[in-house]
């Protein structure tokens, strides 16, 4: 008999050992998002110097989104078939070259180009992270290390819009909110090549490029309808072009399933993703994906243009969603670890989530802004409990060989919703303010050009009175995008309801023990259904 069985699970890493090992992921990760969310108070100002329109503010972020989304499952499959270290090192100096090009880019057209590369980088951080920690943790005792992810994620988020403002408001200027992450890029390099030591299995590589097409081509197809449509600039609704492209968007997407039922390696595993709790899981997603991206997204516009507030002050007025958030994240995971349940924290972060939603659609132009912090901070809660938790809650289901596509496919589907939800709320958004705008003017006998005021962004020039119409118009089209998502949060509880909630397993894979060759031959009932 071998000393060395073959079948021998590996030994678990020790707290000491994953800490070590996580703290270039994290390091790389919190330059990441702090990269992404650091814009997220300049916007406003970006788009008036570079006369953007109210579409544009929300391509900025649907572009970023959308490649986010688009190649989160490639960096699944490919961190299941090539080294996940050279994989995130990847995804950084890939982010910071996109940050870079954003940094000089003198056009709308440019700016979107760089956030589509940042969001390239930004889908494999997101599913790599995801996928080491699942590699290393098992389900057990990951929720208190996908509470510390969630930490540096909301330090990132909360972190980016103060120093975003402090930036665009001091002598550097907005492109400077691009520029700063190239120094923290290079720390979280060095402290990857130092920290990370996990063992690899390089497996045969199949990328699915056709899968890949039909998906972006798809959902791109989609959204640009959505977020033209209804302008008189472009076309109606009810149009012929509106129909070639709804057409259009929904046979490619047909064509995506049929393709993806047939192909060895599928960048979107129909037998994974149909098992009951990665169905319901990815249907949550999605819907917290709209409510988050966005809701959130237009936080910062709402408290710059509505309310007359500097990126400074924006950023400080988005901390009490921020600390909710941080709050949320730990504590749950904290409690997960500990009891073992998760499904709870689940339906109270939808409870929480709709409940803030819905009372940030209440606010308008004359809101105290101490209840606005109250109800993003209850909005914050609802998500720091949601969004890593049904990613373990995936995770706990499927086998270690799958772990980094399922959580890819999770996250995927979260920015799919994220990418939704601003362009289509953006439209709304758009469309309301128009609407609001047009009748104020009416009401105080001011002209205007066309019969029709538009959503521009661009108030510092405006007369004192048209500007105060403009950011009353603002302020009081923001409920409806929070009243919209609130309604679509009701569909995250009503899924996580019916997700059956399994014992959080202790080992890293889904077979803890194997006895003998003879009963490692026999597959478990776990094991079939998670696998099937």
């Amino acid at each position: 008999m071998s000393s060395q069985p073959p079948a021998a699970p590996p030994v678990a890493m020790t707290h000491r050992q994953i800490m070590e090992a996580l703290t270039g992921l994290l390091a790389a990760f919190f330059t990441a998002i702090l990269s992404s969310t650091i814009v997220a108070n300049a916007l406003p100002t970006i788009m008036s110097d570079l006369h953007g329109t109210q579409t544009d503010f929300a391509w900025v972020i649907t572009a970023a989104l959308l490649a986010n989304a688009v190649t989160t499952p490639i960096w699944g499959k490919l961190s299941d078939l090539f080294n996940k270290k050279l994989l995130v090192q990847l995804s950084i100096v890939i982010f910071v070259a996109g940050s870079v090009m954003a940094g000089l880019s003198e056009t709308i057209p440019l700016l979107l180009t760089a956030r589509v590369i940042q969001g390239v980088a930004m889908g494999g951080l997101t599913a790599l992270a995801q996928s080491i920690i699942g590699t290393m943790i098992p389900p057990r005792d990951r929720g208190k290390y996908s509470g510390y992810m969630g930490a540096v994620m909301a330090v990132g988020t909360a972190g980016g819009p103060l120093l975003g403002g402090f930036v665009v408001d001091s002598p550097l200027g907005w492109r400077w909110t691009f520029f700063v992450c190239v120094p923290l890029a290079v720390v979280a390099l060095i402290l990857l090549q130092v920290t990370l030591k996990i063992q690899h299995v390089k497996r045969p590589a199949k990328i699915d490029w056709l899968g890949s097409i039909l998906l972006t081509s798809g959902v791109s197809l989609l959204l640009i309808w959505v977020s033209f449509a209804g302008n008189p600039a472009y076309y109606d609704w009810v149009s012929w072009q509106s129909a070639a492209m709804v057409g259009g968007g929904l046979a490619l997407l047909a064509l995506l399933v049929l393709v993806e039922s047939k192909v060895e390696q599928p960048i979107i595993p129909l037998k994974i993703i149909s098992e009951r709790t990665t169905a319901l899981a990815i249907l949550a997603s999605v819907a917290v994906g709209i409510a988050m991206f966005g809701s959130t997204t237009f936080l910062g516009q709402y408290f710059q243009v509505a309310r007359g507030a500097t990126p400074t002050e924006a950023g400080l007025l988005t901390l009490p969603m921020i600390a909710g958030n941080l709050t949320g994240s730990v504590v749950s995971g904290l409690l997960i670890s500990r009891t073992g349940k998760w499904k709870v924290y689940l339906i109270g972060g939808s409870i929480l989530l709709i409940g803030g939603l819905g009372l940030a659609g209440t606010m308008d132009h004359t809101t105290e802004l101490w209840q606005a912090g109250i109800f993003t901070a209850i909005l914050g809660m609802g998500l720091g409990m949601l969004m890593q938790n049904l990613v373990l809650a995936v995770q706990n289901t499927v086998r270690a060989s799958d772990i980094g596509t399922a959580s890819a496919s999770v996250a995927f589907f979260r920015s799919v919703g994220g990418a939704i939800g601003v362009a289509v709320l953006g439209a709304v958004l758009s469309n309301r303010v128009t609407e609001l705008a047009t009748e104020g003017l009416a009401k105080a006998g001011i002209p205007v050009a066309g019969g029709s005021a538009g959503a521009s962004m661009d108030l510092v020039d405006m007369p004192a009175p048209v500007r105060e119409i403009m950011r009353a118009a603002y302020g009081d089209a923001t409920a409806e995008v929070f009243l919209i998502s609130a309604g679509v949060a009701v569909v995250a509880l009503l899924a996580v309801l019916f997700i059956k909630e399994r014992p959080l397993r202790r080992t890293v894979d889904i077979q803890p023990e194997v006895r003998a060759d003879a009963d490692a031959e026999r597959t478990t009932p776990e094991l079939t259904s998670a696998s099937r």
